[in-house]
């Protein structure tokens, strides 16, 4: 439905339909109902704009005029990402479709596909966490212990806003403050190799706009690049967890990397991983 050639008192309609619906559905969540902390000083009930639009992986911007019903470009994946955030059931998304100008598919599309080569290894390296991300660090692939260990859900779909926005990934991880720093470095420095991608520059604003732990860190301009490391975290049900990682790049996918953990040596981080999972061999491997 072109929406652009309705009258304009149609057109008006929609626009107080769309905004009025996605306010509300808005109102009815509170930060915690998404993992992110409530945070201090927060004016109007439930999720602002900025959360929405950062959770969802859209710009601020973009969101802002979907909710205030002009007339953009919308698709499928961006309505259901949406969605996904608000937590719309079956009718709720389908109305949301109609109102966008969309006829409502039967179903959410499949997840972004991976070549069968690369999912065998993220499979194969079960039951150690391993996850795709791209140069945006948009999560691609993700194994079963990646989802168990870091918390990975249907909603995460950026590893930056992951770490910046989740409560529990907070609250589990080791030493944060000095990780976020590190994160923040290494994501201004991807943000360098790719000067013509304006993409770097929205996802920064929309982080400062949604997270103040961002903001600040970012102010400060730091720089970093990492291929390996170390990830302590305290896991609430496997207690105290230490990996070693390696990022290494995917030739078949120009910017994208491939994220393998293994338990550190000398920890018991094996042997909890493998009751974690329910698979006793893991403590072997």
């Amino acid at each position: 439905m072109d929406i652009s050639r309705l009258p304009a008192a149609a057109r008006q309609r929609r626009s107080s339909e769309i905004r009025a619906f996605l306010r509300s559905r808005r109102a009815r969540l509170t930060p915690a109902d998404v993992g992110m902390p409530a945070g201090a000083g927060r004016r109007t009930p439930g999720l602002r704009r900025e959360e929405v639009a950062v959770l969802a992986g859209v710009g601020v911007s973009w969101y802002t005029w979907l909710e205030q019903g002009r007339d953009i470009n919308v698709s499928a994946d961006v309505l259901d990402a949406v969605a996904r955030v608000l937590r719309l059931d079956d009718a709720e998304r389908a109305h949301l479709y109609l109102l966008s100008g969309l006829n409502p598919p039967p179903s959410p599309p499949k997840d972004q596909d991976v070549p069968d080569g690369l999912r065998r290894v993220i499979d194969g390296w079960l039951p150690r966490p391993a996850y795709v991300v791209d140069r945006h660090w948009n999560l691609v692939a993700v194994n079963r212990a990646a989802r168990l260990v870091f918390g990975y859900g249907d909603t995460d779909h950026n590893c930056l806003v992951t770490f910046f926005t989740s409560a529990r990934y907070r609250a589990a991880l080791c030493h944060w403050e000095d990780a976020a720093r590190q994160v923040a470095g290494q994501f201004r420095a991807d943000a360098a190799r790719y000067p013509d991608d304006p993409e770097f520059g929205r996802l920064a604003a929309d982080m400062c706009a949604a997270s103040p732990a961002f903001a600040e860190i970012w102010a400060e301009h730091p720089v970093g690049s990492a291929t390996q490391g170390i990830k302590a975290l305290n896991h609430p049900e496997a207690g105290e967890l230490v990996f070693d990682y390696t990022s290494l790049p995917v030739p078949e996918l120009p910017g994208h990397r491939l994220l393998l953990h293994t338990p550190a040596p000398d920890s018991r981080t094996a042997e909890r991983l493998a009751a974690l999972q329910g698979t006793p061999e893991a403590a072997a491997r």
